[in-house]
């Protein structure tokens, strides 16, 4: 079972502090959302986990089963098991899904292990059946010419083949109809175990009407700000998160002070 921890981790991009000192741990078993206003660092903290260059760790440590992380490069992440199911996920034309998905599971394989062909293309079939992604899914190139529902989908194959220990799902609900949404949400609620860890980034309740959070954060300016349970999105939901900047004591000079010159101090001057 797979821990992840956030001890007090600050980051920056183009000399603009994003996150001012994050704390959080996600053991496997538990599913945990992250929702707040638009603009706030909920897909920078997934960008930095699963190890972005285009951010910088300025202080604070992401521990992995008590491994510090902070300079392990993207693809060792990825073996050592963690997942980004990505907000925009990109085109590869000339690689198919299947080529993708079949060298993502081999890199992860102990050298004397070999993949068993015939077994993965079965999953593989079964995988896309479940998520309704058709019969030629296999042979189409990596997400090229994919409607936005039908990439978020295949975000979840993925994640289905690969089976990571530490999850981080950044806005899957996004540009999915009902119908789109219940098959992913499914499909995510069924992958739930002792062995995986989850985090949701996501701005609406809807997603979390099928995929049960056990924890729910609110992060504003970088911030997580408040921890609880469905009572949370119940309330963010019917009233939106003014209620939670007028308990908090955050007005819109002090948001602007949190996000760019509070820093580490951040965390403690709005608790």
């Amino acid at each position: 079972m797979a821990t992840l921890e956030m001890k007090d981790l600050v980051v920056s991009v183009e000399g603009n502090t994003i996150l001012h000192g994050i704390n959080l741990i996600v053991n496997g078993g538990e599913t945990h959302a992250i929702m707040g206003p638009n603009g706030t660092g909920k897909s920078t903290l997934a960008q930095i986990i699963m190890g972005h260059p285009k951010y910088k760790i300025e202080s604070g440590e992401i521990l992995l089963d008590g491994v510090n992380i902070n300079d392990m490069p993207v693809d060792e992440r990825s073996r050592k098991g963690i997942f980004l199911a990505m907000q925009n996920p990109v085109e590869v034309p000339g690689v198919t899904n299947f080529d993708f998905v079949k060298t993502a599971v081999t890199s992860r394989l102990p050298k004397e292990k070999h993949l068993r062909i015939g077994k993965f293309i079965l999953e593989f079939e079964d995988s896309a059946k479940e998520l309704k992604m058709g019969s030629g899914l296999a042979h189409r190139f990596l997400n090229q010419g994919f409607s936005g529902g039908e990439k978020k989908r295949n975000e979840i194959l993925q994640m289905k083949l690969l089976k990571p220990s530490i999850a981080f799902l950044d806005e899957i609900d996004s540009g999915l109809d009902v119908d789109a949404l219940r098959i992913v949400g499914e499909n995510v609620t069924s992958m739930k175990s002792p062995q995986l860890g989850m985090v949701l980034i996501t701005h609406y309740q809807r997603l979390l009407d099928y995929i049960v959070p056990d924890f729910v954060h609110i992060m504003i300016k970088g911030n997580i700000v408040k921890t609880g349970g469905k009572e949370l999105i119940e309330k963010i939901d019917s009233s939106g998160y003014d209620w939670l900047k007028e308990e908090l004591g955050i007005s819109d000079f002090e948001e602007k002070k949190v996000q760019y010159s509070l820093g580490t101090c951040a965390t403690k001057s709005i608790k």
